[in-house]
């Protein structure tokens, strides 16, 4: 199969950082289709070899396992090209036309890695240079919107000029191993299903922990703060994917059917549930790794007075027959304790104990997202000679817990998330994808909290760099009787 890739914003931060190594990555493993040719697009004046010679440079500063050698760089060069345009004149549109033309790839992808501003504007420009056949397929990066309004009318943009199912809006979380194994669990073994509901579990809680502050993205992040970034997306779609029900087959839109029952099942906002259920938070200065670190509001292009928030955690609630009563967390922060994403799904207590077992102790699954990737199942054994170390007639129960570490088993080269969610859009495959109307009804839900904490001056809570958050997280789940994972 015969395809063209073509990347707006070549010369950008995520070409070079995300989609040429996962690209390169592609190649290399022998997963990319050989008749390719990848088109990078931007404003800089460059030929063909001198954007082969950039993208050779910024390779350097990607992690060692995925920098080429001279020799592989050369035969991964040999698919790149460039085309100068500016996305604001049609003409250099009907030269990506002719470009394309000469061709007649199977299949030409449009990736759209600019600011999300110019999406609209890119997509009519596009239609009218006859760049809308079925042959297109257009990947939209995140974030898709600025609010539900905003959401909506790139939506329209885009739906003017082409399909839906040709429109590939990225979720870089759902291309990420880890979370196609959640799938895998839940829907590809008889073990856990028949427990997956409210009758045995008591709480769940989702965490995505950053180290990092904001790094070079001060301008962009203090326009968007933490429940824009990170929760609208990524952890609303890591919930879908715990919660929703069987589909009734893999295809994409059965999928993405069920993705967005559970979506509308969310229980609304209202102002005591945003008081009590919604903390954000700020951080300041502190230590990560020994080594002390500034405070958000001091990053290079934040605001001194900014009120943007670095940190969310949200206790939600999905109203439907399986889940009624279960309160899901989400947290996720930046200059948090660790890099840690992981799911923690814990199991109610045994109705009649008839051992001694630690306060609290309960079964609960782990699903690690990063750096780690796999499952721990936590449960409680009898230790050797409990009864004599307890000097009781009850046996005593200890923890124990079964580690599958899916890096061992599988190996360290596993398709990352960009790697795969580029084939799968080489390949047409929608599953791993977003539709406009989860993004949609994602932006319904979180969109009164934003205008609740824009009028709200106070609710914003500093937490000091190398911590788990503002404490106010903690009691928030403690007025429930549970706790985190690290505090338990």
């Amino acid at each position: 199969m015969s395809f063209d890739l073509v990347l707006f914003g070549g010369t950008g931060d995520l070409a070079w950082r995300k989609l040429m190594p996962a690209l390169f990555q592609a190649f290399r493993h022998g997963n990319l289709p050989a008749d390719g040719r990848i088109v990078g697009v931007a404003r800089d004046d460059l030929s063909d070899e001198a954007y082969r010679n950039l993208i050779r440079s910024r390779f350097d500063q990607v992690e060692l396992s995925k920098r080429p050698r001279a020799e592989e760089f050369d035969r991964f060069a040999s698919l790149l090209h460039y085309l100068r345009m500016d996305l604001s004149r049609p003409q250099d549109y009907e030269r990506l036309q002719q470009l394309l033309h000469e061709r007649q790839a199977d299949t030409v992808v449009m990736y759209l890695a600019t600011a999300p501003n110019l999406f609209t504007a890119v997509c009519e420009q596009l239609a009218a240079a006859g760049l809308n056949t079925p042959r297109i397929r257009l990947v939209l990066e995140k974030p898709l919107g600025h609010d539900l309004e905003s959401n909506r009318a790139i939506n329209r943009a885009v739906r003017s000029a082409l399909d839906e199912r040709q429109i590939f809006r990225i979720d870089h979380y759902l291309g990420k191993p880890s979370v196609q194994n959640l799938f895998a669990l839940r829907f590809g073994n008889a073990l856990f299903e028949p427990l997956w509901r409210r009758e045995h579990i008591a709480n769940i809680q989702i965490t995505i922990a950053e180290d990092l502050g904001v790094e070079k993205r001060g301008a962009f992040y203090d326009n968007t703060g933490a429940l824009r970034d990170m929760v609208q997306n990524h952890a609303l779609q890591l919930l879908c994917a715990l919660a929703m029900e069987p589909p009734i087959d893999a295809h994409a839109d059965a999928i993405r059917d069920e993705k967005l029952k559970v979506l509308r099942s969310l229980k609304r906002w209202t102002p005591p549930a945003m008081d009590q259920h919604a903390i954000r938070g700020q951080y300041a200065g502190g230590r990560i790794g020994g080594e002390p670190v500034r405070s958000y509001r001091e990053e290079p292009g934040v605001s001194p007075e900014s009120r943007t928030e670095t940190f969310v955690a949200l206790r939600a609630e999905i109203a439907n027959w399986r889940w009624a009563g279960v309160p899901f967390y989400i947290r996720t922060g930046k200059r948090l304790a660790a890099r840690d994403a992981h799911i923690v799904v814990n199991f109610r207590q045994t109705p009649h104990p008839i051992y001694a077992v630690p306060v609290g102790a309960a079964n609960k699954l782990v699903i690690n997202l990063q750096p780690r990737d796999g499952l721990e199942l936590h449960l409680l054994a009898q230790a050797e000679n409990s009864r004599h170390a307890a000097r009781s007639p009850i046996p005593v129960l200890a923890p124990v817990h079964l580690n599958l570490d899916f890096t061992q088993r599988f190996g360290s080269e596993r398709v990352g998330a960009y790697e795969r969610l580029l084939l799968d859009v080489i390949d047409g495959r929608l599953n791993l994808f977003v539709r406009s109307d989860e993004q949609e009804e994602a932006w319904r839900w979180v969109e009164p909290l934003l205008h609740h904490w824009s009028r709200d001056a106070n609710g914003l809570r500093p937490y000091a760099a190398g911590t788990w958050g503002p404490s106010a997280s903690s009691a928030m789940i403690a007025r429930d009787g549970f706790c985190w994972s690290e505090e338990c």
